[in-house]
């Protein structure tokens, strides 16, 4: 059962009740993320995730480890381009002891500058490795350059100039200014009462009573360019996208189906023509990156440099017989099979609920129903999931970028992409 609270500042508390379950998972959700960050604060915003664990003006980040620890539970964030998430998961006994931990560290943080110095460099390494992690970095860079000029094209964890750089100060200021209470969502899921959860809540977050920032969005340009980027690597990682869609495009149920039947599972036609019948890559697949008002549908796969040529045009013959052919009606019956079955196995966890409860509160301010997402699913027909990748596909707005060793020669990568 859904439930839905706003306190008095505009904070929004969405609970689900799961009476089959022993555990509730809980989170503070910001509807802030990379993307609103100024040029001097890049990654401020994944620098402060890190350091709400690290003490606050009740508890040492041990305590804080310690207390989750004594019960079993365990606490964890994440940053997004668009959000950041504080959450915990515990038995459903011990949920006054998580949201006081919670609560606390989202409002009491003391960030030591000690503490923060150590944390700048813990993400300074994490910056390196996921540069050593090509497989990773590689998308990162083809964002870098398909959004480029925006800051949803930055990486989230910033760059190792401004995060060396960010103090004690810049962290209060930044968090005074984009954490208003109208942009914090609570929820939580599993086995609790609304009522109790919203008594447990207020008191403290209630106190957030700042006045709001005006803030604006602007939707990035996309840029269709071919990249090459030479780098002392065992194979080529290669990363060609396409515009996609958002998290409320009204076609984005037609994207996510497409996204099955060209590479997002083991029967997809690129998993099976790449990998399959011509051994060409281990890993090989396509991808849905959307945001509330843009996204890329793109493919990745990862190549030795003598196969990049003909996994290239393999991938340019799928995306063109996906354009001129008709899609079969059993092809899409299975790949709708696919989605709702992965939603409904999600369904099960309760830290899928919660996280699923905060995103339909920002992206639609409603609870979103399963069966009515399962409706919609059915409805998409093989013709409207055509019509859709046609006005999407063109080979002239592509974008592609190759990393590993591989020569620099971007007229012969246009060719093979825009002639085959």
């Amino acid at each position: 059962m859904y439930q839905k609270t706003v306190l008095n500042n505009g904070i929004r508390i969405v609970t689900e009740k799961l009476p089959y379950v022993h555990s509730v998972s809980t989170g503070i959700w910001v509807n802030v993320g990379s993307r609103d960050e100024e040029e001097n604060e890049r990654g401020i915003t994944h620098l402060i995730e890190h350091m709400l664990f690290k003490g606050t003006t009740r508890r040492t980040a041990l305590d804080i480890a310690k207390e989750l620890d004594s019960v079993g539970g365990f606490a964890n964030a994440f940053t997004s381009k668009e959000n950041v998430c504080f959450h915990a998961k515990v038995l459903d006994t011990h949920l006054p002891l998580v949201v006081d931990v919670l609560t606390d560290i989202f409002l009491n943080s003391v960030f030591d500058p000690q503490e923060l110095a150590r944390e700048q460099q813990v993400i300074l390494q994490e910056i390196r490795m996921i540069e050593d992690t090509p497989d990773e970095l590689v998308h990162i860079l083809f964002q870098e350059m398909y959004w480029r000029d925006n800051p949803l094209g930055l990486p989230i964890y910033g760059n190792v100039d401004t995060v060396g750089k960010a103090d004690r100060d810049s962290l209060r200021e930044y968090l005074a200014r984009m954490f208003h209470p109208t942009r914090i969502v609570i929820s939580a899921a599993g086995n609790l009462d609304h009522q109790r959860f919203v008594d447990l809540v207020a008191p403290s977050m209630e106190a957030l009573n700042h006045s709001p920032i005006p803030r604006s969005h602007k939707t990035p340009i996309d840029h269709y360019e071919v990249s090459i980027i030479p780098k002392d690597l065992e194979q080529v990682h290669l990363t060609l996208g396409m515009k996609g869609t958002s998290h409320v495009d009204e076609n984005r149920f037609c994207c996510h189906l497409l996204n099955v039947i060209l590479g997002n599972s083991m029967s997809s036609r690129l998993f099976q023509e790449i990998r399959e019948k011509r051994g060409l890559a281990y890993c090989v697949y396509s991808f849905l990156n959307s945001h509330h008002d843009t996204g890329i549908f793109g493919v990745y796969a990862g190549v030795t440099a003598e196969n990049v040529e003909e996994t290239l045009r393999v991938i340019r013959a799928q995306l063109e017989h996906l354009a001129n052919e008709p899609i079969s009606d059993g092809e899409v019956a299975a790949a709708k099979e696919y989605v709702k079955g992965s939603m409904y196995l999600n369904a099960e966890s309760s830290d899928s609920r919660m996280n699923r409860l905060a995103k339909n509160e920002f992206l639609f301010g409603r609870y979103v129903p399963f069966e009515e997402v399962e409706r919609r699913i059915d409805a998409v027909s093989p013709d409207a999931i055509q019509e859709w990748f046609r006005r999407a596909y063109d080979p002239s707005r592509c974008g592609l970028l190759l990393l590993g060793p591989v020569d620099d020669d971007v007229g012969k990568v246009k060719r093979l992409i825009m002639e085959g």
